[in-house]
């Protein structure tokens, strides 16, 4: 099924600017659906007919739509309940003024109403929206009627190209408050006309006891709100019903978030629309999160800082061996601390427990070559020695982003190979050395590759060698196989799959 963008895309009646337009409509008809207690259909003006290209259905009531009409095509003709819905949308669509009463509707074999009206801006129809709610054999409640009656009241703003309104915040953010959560209405002057159960106990919970109905909305939340705690500049604005934005309130440990739909009438202010929810706990739980995150961050700039001081130890004591082997072993160790260390510093940059490990890759390259032979220095780097050979590095294709388990274990294989590459393959001739990655999912292929003389016949071995292959296969769960290069030189292939992020 196509998606509301490609339907507007595809109308060619619609300009740029009235297609936003009825996104931001679908971006915002949940409150006029749950408001209503009705499933709406946006229906546009097509060659064959009117075309439903969108559907909403309540929250506060049931569906007439089990299955989704979006796709659907209405015929234009007189002959049958379909074809006259059809010639009334088509009627609209060309411009024709709506019926003021609800007509009845039959919906997958059950009976309901409807209302149909023009979706205009600047003059213009852009669409039909249709409100369909089923039909009920019991007398709708207080709550039901006062939110029926503020939904039509958006309806007719509809008409008129006032709704939805322009610069209200649409897009979706933790907490936001809907119809279920509590509805409050004002008039132009923020004074309470009436309240949802559910509101006033909100409010209840906030400090507000008795009832609001007749007192300013501001004043009421103004004597409660914690004088020490920052207040939102927005705040007043909201609680006034005056712009069309969302803010939070916090008072004795409660938080409340509010949501202000001006409603108006000709182009001035008659009333406004006040959704509240109780966001005490969602709040309370963001807070522990960033503190945890921090903490997290924390411990990671501890241990970087702990594994770099017990390299630079390594380093100190290797200084003061005697015997070549000893000094090689002590700096084998001291790299593969470092590499550790390296995670670690990139842990402390995201905010996930995640690592981007194109930049380890990078860095684990650097380290490969300046912690190799004496013999060798890299590209860029000043030359020690004359008889030093020079190592150029390289990485082609992207990795992403892994779980923090997976990068430690699987730096540690991309050093220790890339190692082995400039010791054995380039600390002689120089070269290229090359880190190719390849991502497809959760399937990850790297291979680190020289340019050098290739092992022929030989098997790799050695501690490095055995690090590695440990680690692919128990960590990693993968398979890490050698084999020559055409071209001449040699490629380790490291092939893994990893575990899926869940962030």
């Amino acid at each position: 099924m196509p998606s509301l963008s490609k339907f507007l895309a595809d109308n060619r009646a619609l300009t740029e600017k009235e297609a936003d337009w009825l996104q931001h409509l679908v971006g915002d008809w949940n409150l006029l659906s749950d408001l209503l207690r009705s499933d709406l259909v946006l229906w546009l003006a097509e060659d064959d007919g009117p075309l439903a290209v969108a559907h909403c259905r309540p929250a506060t009531g049931s569906t007439v739509y089990y299955e989704d009409p979006v796709g659907t095509v209405r015929t234009v003709g007189v002959d049958g309940a379909e074809d006259a819905e059809g010639a009334e949308i088509a009627r609209l669509l060309a411009g024709g003024e709506p019926s003021e009463e609800p007509t009845r509707i039959e919906r997958e074999g059950r009976s309901a109403t409807g209302v149909m009206v023009p979706v205009r801006k600047n003059g213009r129809t852009l669409a039909v929206l249709a409100a369909e709610a089923p039909e009920s054999d019991n007398d709708p409640s207080d709550n039901e009627t006062h939110q029926r009656r503020l939904g039509a009241r958006l309806l007719t703003m509809l008409q008129h190209g006032a709704f939805p309104i322009e610069g209200a915040p649409i897009p979706p953010r933790r907490g936001a408050p809907r119809v279920g959560d509590g509805v409050v209405e004002l008039d132009e002057a923020g004074v309470v006309q009436w309240t949802s159960p559910n509101a006033r106990s909100a409010f209840h919970r906030f400090g507000i006891a008795g009832d609001m109905t007749g007192t300013t909305l501001a004043e009421l939340s103004t004597e409660v709100l914690q004088s020490r705690s920052p207040v939102d500049e927005s705040l007043p604005l909201v609680l006034m019903g005056r712009a069309a934005w969302r803010s939070d309130m916090q008072a004795r440990g409660g938080t409340l978030s509010l949501r202000a739909v001006p409603l108006t009438d000709a182009g001035k202010r008659t009333g406004a629309v006040i959704l509240v929810r109780d966001v005490t706990e969602l709040r309370r739980r963001e807070r522990e999160l960033i503190t945890k995150d921090a903490t997290i961050r924390e411990v990671h700039h501890r241990v970087k800082n702990n594994l770099q001081t017990v390299a630079a130890l390594l380093r100190m004591q290797s200084r003061r061996m005697k015997t070549d082997e000893a000094r090689e072993a002590l700096a084998e160790a001291m790299r593969r601390v470092s590499t550790i260390a390296l995670v670690h510093e990139s842990l402390l940059q995201g905010s996930e427990e995640a690592v981007h490990f194109d930049e380890v890759i990078d860095r684990c390259l650097r380290l490969a070559v300046d912690a190799a032979s004496a013999t060798v220095h890299r590209a860029g780097s000043p030359r020690l020695t004359d008889g030093q050979v020079e190592v150029r590095t390289e990485k082609i294709g992207r990795v992403g982003t892994i779980r923090a388990e997976e990068a430690t274990p699987l730096a540690l294989v991309v050093t220790e190979l890339a190692t082995n590459a400039v010791e054995h393959g380039l600390s002689e001739t120089g070269g290229t050395l090359t880190i190719r990655s390849e991502r497809t999912g959760s399937h990850l292929v790297i291979c680190i590759e020289d340019d050098g003389n290739g092992m022929g016949a030989a098997k790799p071995t050695g501690l490095g060698t055995n690090i590695a292959l440990t680690l692919v296969q128990g960590q990693l769960g993968g398979t890490l196989t050698w084999e020559d290069r055409g071209e001449g030189g040699t490629r380790a292939i490291v092939d893994v799959y990893l575990d899926p992020l869940t962030i």
